[in-house]
């Protein structure tokens, strides 16, 4: 059954109708050398991120990128919070690997946290992406991690974490997707949704399905992957300022 949260008007400008807080979370744009504008757009004043996922080459990359160091202190100079993305490969990504990629963003780009994207669901993985994210809070322990399943997993994973995102594909299938019943049992804040292939006429509704479902950080584009071709999350959305404007405080006119 959907998460109803509150309908009690907000104070704090959600742009949803609710007291809960809706935030952007990025889940990581082209490289900035490609994309200057859009990594610009980021760091303007009064955009309501929750995070902005750093993801140079597959990771890191192998040596520190002068274009993703300036693109990154933009965001800390404007108060974004930054994080590394490490592949877990659904599980399948050896340990050592995984930290040193971690060890890299850290020393290099000073990231706030991570994104653990293709994150396994299944209990069995459990007890090791916990190994995984004990490590990388021994040595950020501050760090905000995000375990990027992109589909409800087993509930034991929302202890390991300060935030899950249960829904990752095309606009098609969340329309019509269901919520989990136990994601009611924690608050809005700790969960994520990504969604492409959202036509801008459907803003409203998918805000509806975030809010309606118990997700408070959410990144919707009209891009979509061109079956499977494509990186649906590479480029700006076409409609960033209204959706902007929706979410947040808003920087459109």
């Amino acid at each position: 059954m959907p998460h109803l949260t509150s309908t009690t008007p907000s104070t704090t400008g959600t742009g949803t109708g609710t007291g809960v807080r809706t935030a952007l979370g990025v889940p990581g744009y082209a490289h900035p050398l490609v994309a200057p504008a859009q990594w610009a757009e980021l760091a303007r004043p009064g955009t309501p991120l929750d995070w902005v996922a750093l993801n140079v080459a597959a990771g890191p990359g192998t040596r520190p990128d002068p274009h993703c160091l300036a693109a990154v202190a933009r965001l800390h100079d404007a108060g974004v919070r930054v994080l590394g993305h490490l592949d877990l490969t659904y599980g399948g990504r050896p340990f050592g690997d995984l930290l040193s990629d971690a060890h890299r963003h850290l020393d290099w780009y000073r990231v706030d946290g991570f994104l653990l994207d293709r994150c396994p669901t299944d209990r069995t993985a459990l007890p090791e992406v916990r190994r995984a994210v004990t490590t990388l809070r021994a040595i950020h322990d501050s760090a905000h991690i995000v375990l990027g399943h992109g589909s409800h997993p087993h509930p034991g994973y929302a202890e390991n974490a300060d935030q899950l995102v249960t829904f990752s594909g095309p606009w098609s299938d969340y329309r019509w997707s269901q919520v989990a019943e136990w994601t009611a049992d924690y608050p809005p804040e700790r969960f994520c949704h990504v969604v492409h292939g959202v036509p801008r006429g459907h803003l409203d509704e998918a805000l509806r399905i975030a809010r309606w479902q118990g997700a408070a950080t959410i990144y919707f584009t009209d891009r979509t992957d061109g079956g499977g071709r494509a990186d649906p999350w590479e480029t700006m959305p076409g409609y960033w300022d209204e959706i902007v404007s929706r979410v947040g405080t808003g920087v459109s006119e």
